[in-house]
């Protein structure tokens, strides 16, 4: 019990910052919730899926190749589990009469996205220990919330523009990179002291994330 709690807290306390973040027009607990779900349950299909085929596919067996190291980290890690992310927020959420502010993007994409990393934050601890549980607490799952915000930011100016699509594939594009350019910079640690760079693109992240969240914030339809 005490690894499932120290598991999914993180998770939860997220949920409830960007919640209390969302000021003028809460949405629907159920729908959330369902989001969440397919976060946790289809996302992690996919990415399992698609994660696996590439793998096949590609044959990165150089843990010691940096260009490998690379191909993995962005194409086959990030681009995959943003990808199975974001086809839910686009398909389901997005399409829903609830996503009525630009600021839902954000909330949608991180419900998805917590739920994602939920679910694998329980097969880590669960896999090795209450240690991993305190370290993914302040490294894998906030960096997993952020990627969310970026993502959401744009697809919540999506659903309000004339360039649609142009937003969705920015937003996709951005919670690709700054995943890509974390996992990357923890993939080559055989580099001495590079997986600093990690935690350079997750703080840089969290910046970009609290400023994202004021814009949205600001541009409500439901401010007074």
């Amino acid at each position: 019990m005490t690894l499932l709690l120290l598991s999914i807290a993180p998770a939860m306390i997220i949920i409830v910052f960007i919640y209390l973040k969302d000021k003028f027009e809460k949405e629907p607990i159920h729908f959330l919730f369902k989001n969440f779900l397919m976060g946790a349950f289809f996302s992690i299909l996919v990415t399992l899926l698609l994660g696996t085929l590439l793998s096949n596919f590609l044959q990165l067996n150089d843990a010691k190749s940096i260009f490998q190291q690379f191909i993995k980290a962005f194409i086959v890690v990030a681009l995959v589990e943003e990808f199975s992310k974001y086809i839910i927020v686009k398909y389901y959420a997005q399409k829903n009469k609830e996503f009525n502010e630009p600021f839902d993007g954000i909330v949608y994409a991180v419900m998805v996205s917590m739920g994602f990393a939920a679910l694998e934050n329980i097969l880590y601890v669960f896999q090795y220990g209450f240690s991993t549980g305190i370290i993914r607490a302040f490294t894998a799952v906030p960096a997993h919330a952020t990627f969310g915000i970026l993502m959401g930011y744009f697809m919540g100016k999506a659903k309000f523009s004339n360039h649609r699509v142009y937003y969705n594939i920015l937003g996709l594009t951005m919670a690709t990179l700054f995943h890509g350019a974390y996992d990357f910079f923890l993939f080559i640690n055989f580099v001495p002291g590079i997986a600093v760079g990690a935690f350079v693109s997750l703080i840089i992240g969290i910046v970009l994330s609290k400023k994202a969240i004021k814009k949205h914030q600001e541009d409500s339809f439901f401010k007074v």
